[in-house]
């Protein structure tokens, strides 16, 4: 007796263990409504070219239908002796209208029938992907604009450099998040061509309409050499190295929620919303949203190094192993939608402690290259020796155990004697921030200016 899916070449049915590892039911059922969606395109293009009736045509546009309703109500049963998606909807769709079903996979393979479901999927993906990283660009925004004063500690080396705004560092995510979203558009760029017509690895025979399909399924093009089509996956590797970019942003957002909610930091609180307690110490409040956030990182730049091992040394066309492309990018993107979810709820729930950032910033001597430009602006004196006497005063005041704007003016003019007490205008925090009007500085002005500009563009104004 033949083996139902393969034909007549086989009359045995696979080992026990053969059929484990050759399946992929598993994961690849998830692709149903970019399946389904595929074939009753190819369908109705087989029928507008004459290649199979119109009344099969109807008949298989009407049993895909049912499948598709019995998929999402659940009541559909997914065989794993079938193998893919793919199968298992073909089967369903014999028993369903007959031998019509047998002309579905006229002028097709599996192998642009996968190499289609796939990138349908992955630009469903990374299109509601850019829906949630733009709000949470929104999220950050609107946390800057209200914090646009709100003077906290920058860091070099996670050590007080020079005070800046809250808002101005928030700021700071909304452009490398515009960048991810940017990442991800001329990835779905570059996928957006269809390959589906492409067949097993040389295109077809029959009479069919590539671009009918193309335009059918929302795809800018057919894909213009079937071997490519059929054979690469550059198009996820492309989108897992935009989305293990964006998770590395991420983490880096993370990682400093865990350091600020710290109680040696305490420049911000979550609330009950994003953190967890402890089995033993009942004074813990744990960040673990931010901790995931950072950890589920590695899981995505995992997939996009699985796959790139597994695509390094496969020659063209097709090959098994790339039934490996999925489970992977499948995992990556769904943890990176978490994430992102998980992150833009985080940045709605931070409240920063305004007064315990303000003292903070002031710490480490802040302030000191306001020192250095103020002499290098109001005394004419070239910044390296400016450097030089700013290092000293910095001496004095640590020294003394002051704070740069308590050093008296004559421990100043012992250094300078050129030094006058307007030096006091630049040596206090909310004037240095104040200070720093450059486009695209912490200034609460340019910080207001560039959130108001962003969040225009995200409410489409």
């Amino acid at each position: 007796m033949s083996n139902k899916m393969w034909g007549g070449r086989f009359t045995s049915a696979p080992d026990a263990i053969m059929e484990e590892i050759n399946a992929s039911i598993g994961f690849d059922q998830r692709l149903y409504a970019q399946d389904i969606a595929g074939s009753k395109a190819h369908a109705a293009m087989l029928a507008a070219q004459g290649i199979i009736a119109a009344e099969d045509a109807q008949k298989i546009q009407d049993g895909l239908d049912t499948i598709l309703s019995e998929i999402e109500a659940g009541s559909f049963t997914f065989r794993r002796e079938l193998e893919d998606i793919h199968m298992n909807v073909e089967s369903r769709l014999a028993e369903l209208i007959g031998a019509s079903a047998g002309r579905l996979h006229t002028a097709r393979s599996r192998n642009d029938q996968v190499a289609t479901d796939f990138r349908l999927y992955v630009r469903d993906t990374v299109d509601a992907l850019d829906a949630q990283l733009a709000d949470l660009q929104k999220a950050l925004a609107e946390k800057a604009l209200a914090n646009a004063a709100t003077v906290m500690p920058g860091f070099t080396h996670l050590q007080t450099a020079q005070p800046v705004t809250f808002g101005h560092h928030l700021m700071a995510y909304v452009e490398m998040t515009a960048r991810d979203r940017s990442r991800l558009k001329d990835a779905r760029a570059r996928l957006n061509e269809c390959p589906l017509g492409s067949a097993a690895l040389a295109g077809t025979s029959f009479p069919i309409d590539r671009e009918a399909t193309a335009s059918a399924l929302g795809f800018a093009r057919p894909t213009a050499n079937s071997l490519d089509a059929v054979s690469d996956r550059d198009f996820v590797m492309e989108t897992l190295s935009a989305a293990s970019i964006c998770a590395v942003h991420l983490s880096r957002f993370a990682e400093e929620v865990v350091i600020w909610t710290s109680p040696s930091f305490g420049l911000v609180k979550l609330s009950d919303a994003f953190t967890t307690g402890s089995s033993i110490m009942p004074q813990k409040r744990n960040p673990d949203a931010a901790e995931l956030v950072r950890a589920k990182a590695g899981r995505i730049i995992g997939a996009l190094t699985g796959i790139l091992v597994v695509m390094k040394g496969l020659p063209l066309a097709y090959a098994k192993d790339m039934q490996e492309d999925k489970e992977g990018a499948f995992d990556a993107l769904s943890a990176l939608s978490l994430v992102v979810a998980a992150s833009a709820g985080m940045v709605r729930d931070l409240t920063p402690d305004a007064e315990r950032m303000k003292a903070a910033a002031g710490q480490g001597y802040s302030t000191a290259t306001d020192l250095a430009d103020w002499l290098v602006r109001a005394l004419n004196i070239p910044f390296r020796e400016a450097h030089h006497i700013t290092g000293r005063i910095v001496g004095i005041a640590a020294e003394k155990g002051l704070a740069l704007e308590d050093v008296p003016l004559a421990d100043m003019k012992a250094v300078d004697a050129r030094i006058n007490d307007d030096v006091y205008s630049v040596l206090s925090v909310e004037c240095s921030v104040n200070s720093r009007v450059s486009y695209g500085g912490t200034a609460p002005s340019q910080v207001r200016t560039q959130a108001e500009r962003w969040l225009k563009l995200l409410n489409g104004e």
